[in-house]
């Protein structure tokens, strides 16, 4: 069955709905958010901070707070926009966002990780 794109303007940055994003839904459900967006919005800073973030940890959840000049949607088409960053749920002012690990990923299962191997020998 084909999945067809959002239809909504606002929830075009989600990633498709598959057993993956199920899966991360589920793993984020108990994360503490690591990244905070406060007054000055998305900045440059705040994207290096992020991509760190991801880097470590793969899933990451964002929180915006209450003086964010942006609203979560705009947020989270900014965040979706870098490179390889899959924008998993958008619940309350919270974003749950998902980066692949190039070399160890632990939430794409065992054939994503005997893959991953695969190429760096």
């Amino acid at each position: 069955m084909a999945t067809l794109p959002p239809t909504s303007p606002k929830k075009r940055s989600l990633m498709p709905s598959t057993p993956l994003r199920r899966r991360l839904r589920s793993a984020g459900h108990a994360l503490t958010p690591l990244v905070r967006v406060g007054k000055e919005g998305v900045t440059a800073g705040l994207v290096k901070h992020l991509e760190a973030a991801l880097f470590d940890h793969e899933l990451v959840k964002i929180k915006l707070e209450a003086e964010s000049p942006q609203d979560r949607f705009e947020v989270a088409e900014a965040m979706g926009e870098v490179p390889g960053v899959n924008v998993v749920q958008i619940l309350g002012k919270t974003l749950l966002l998902y980066k692949r690990h190039p070399q160890e990923p632990r939430y794409e299962g065992k054939a994503a990780r005997e893959a991953a191997t695969a190429k760096t020998t």
